[in-house]
């Protein structure tokens, strides 16, 4: 529900800046919820609560999303703003170095696998070749 009714307000209606706010802030909620879920995720009917707390921020009544917005996460994520803007530079410049990494790592793996997949396969069918021949009668000398 939420994401279509963004997408509708995106499209029907472009120009609408409180809207556009109102499901960007949803949606930034969403996304700081998920990122803490595994630290939460304990609470007994942490799902329902869950889906509560969602439907609570969408529903139109209640625009819930302005006030956990304004209230909360707005103040902390000004607080610190330079802080987490140095850390996404920093992270931006080593991720290259960190992709690379990982890409190549994945692909000696990858090759080592295939390697030993190959390895198999041969020496399966050789094996199973002299078995063919010893049992036709055929002598290797």
């Amino acid at each position: 529900m939420p994401a279509f009714e963004c997408f509708k307000t995106v499209e029907a209606r472009p120009n609408d800046a409180h809207m556009l706010r109102f499901w960007c802030q949803y949606w930034i909620i969403v996304a700081m919820v998920i990122a803490f879920e595994s630290l939460i995720s304990w609470v007994p009917m942490y799902g329902e609560i869950k889906l509560a707390f969602f439907v609570y921020l969408w529903y139109p009544k209640t625009k819930g999303s302005d006030v956990v917005y304004d209230t909360f996460l707005r103040p902390i994520v000004m607080q610190y703003e330079p802080n987490i803007e140095q850390r996404l530079l920093h992270l931006r410049a080593k991720s290259g170095q960190l992709l690379s990494f990982y890409v190549k790592n994945c692909a000696d793996k990858g090759t080592a696998f295939f390697m030993d997949v190959l390895h198999y396969v041969v020496s399966d069918k050789a094996e199973g070749s002299n078995l063919e021949r010893t049992d036709c009668c055929y002598a290797y000398s």
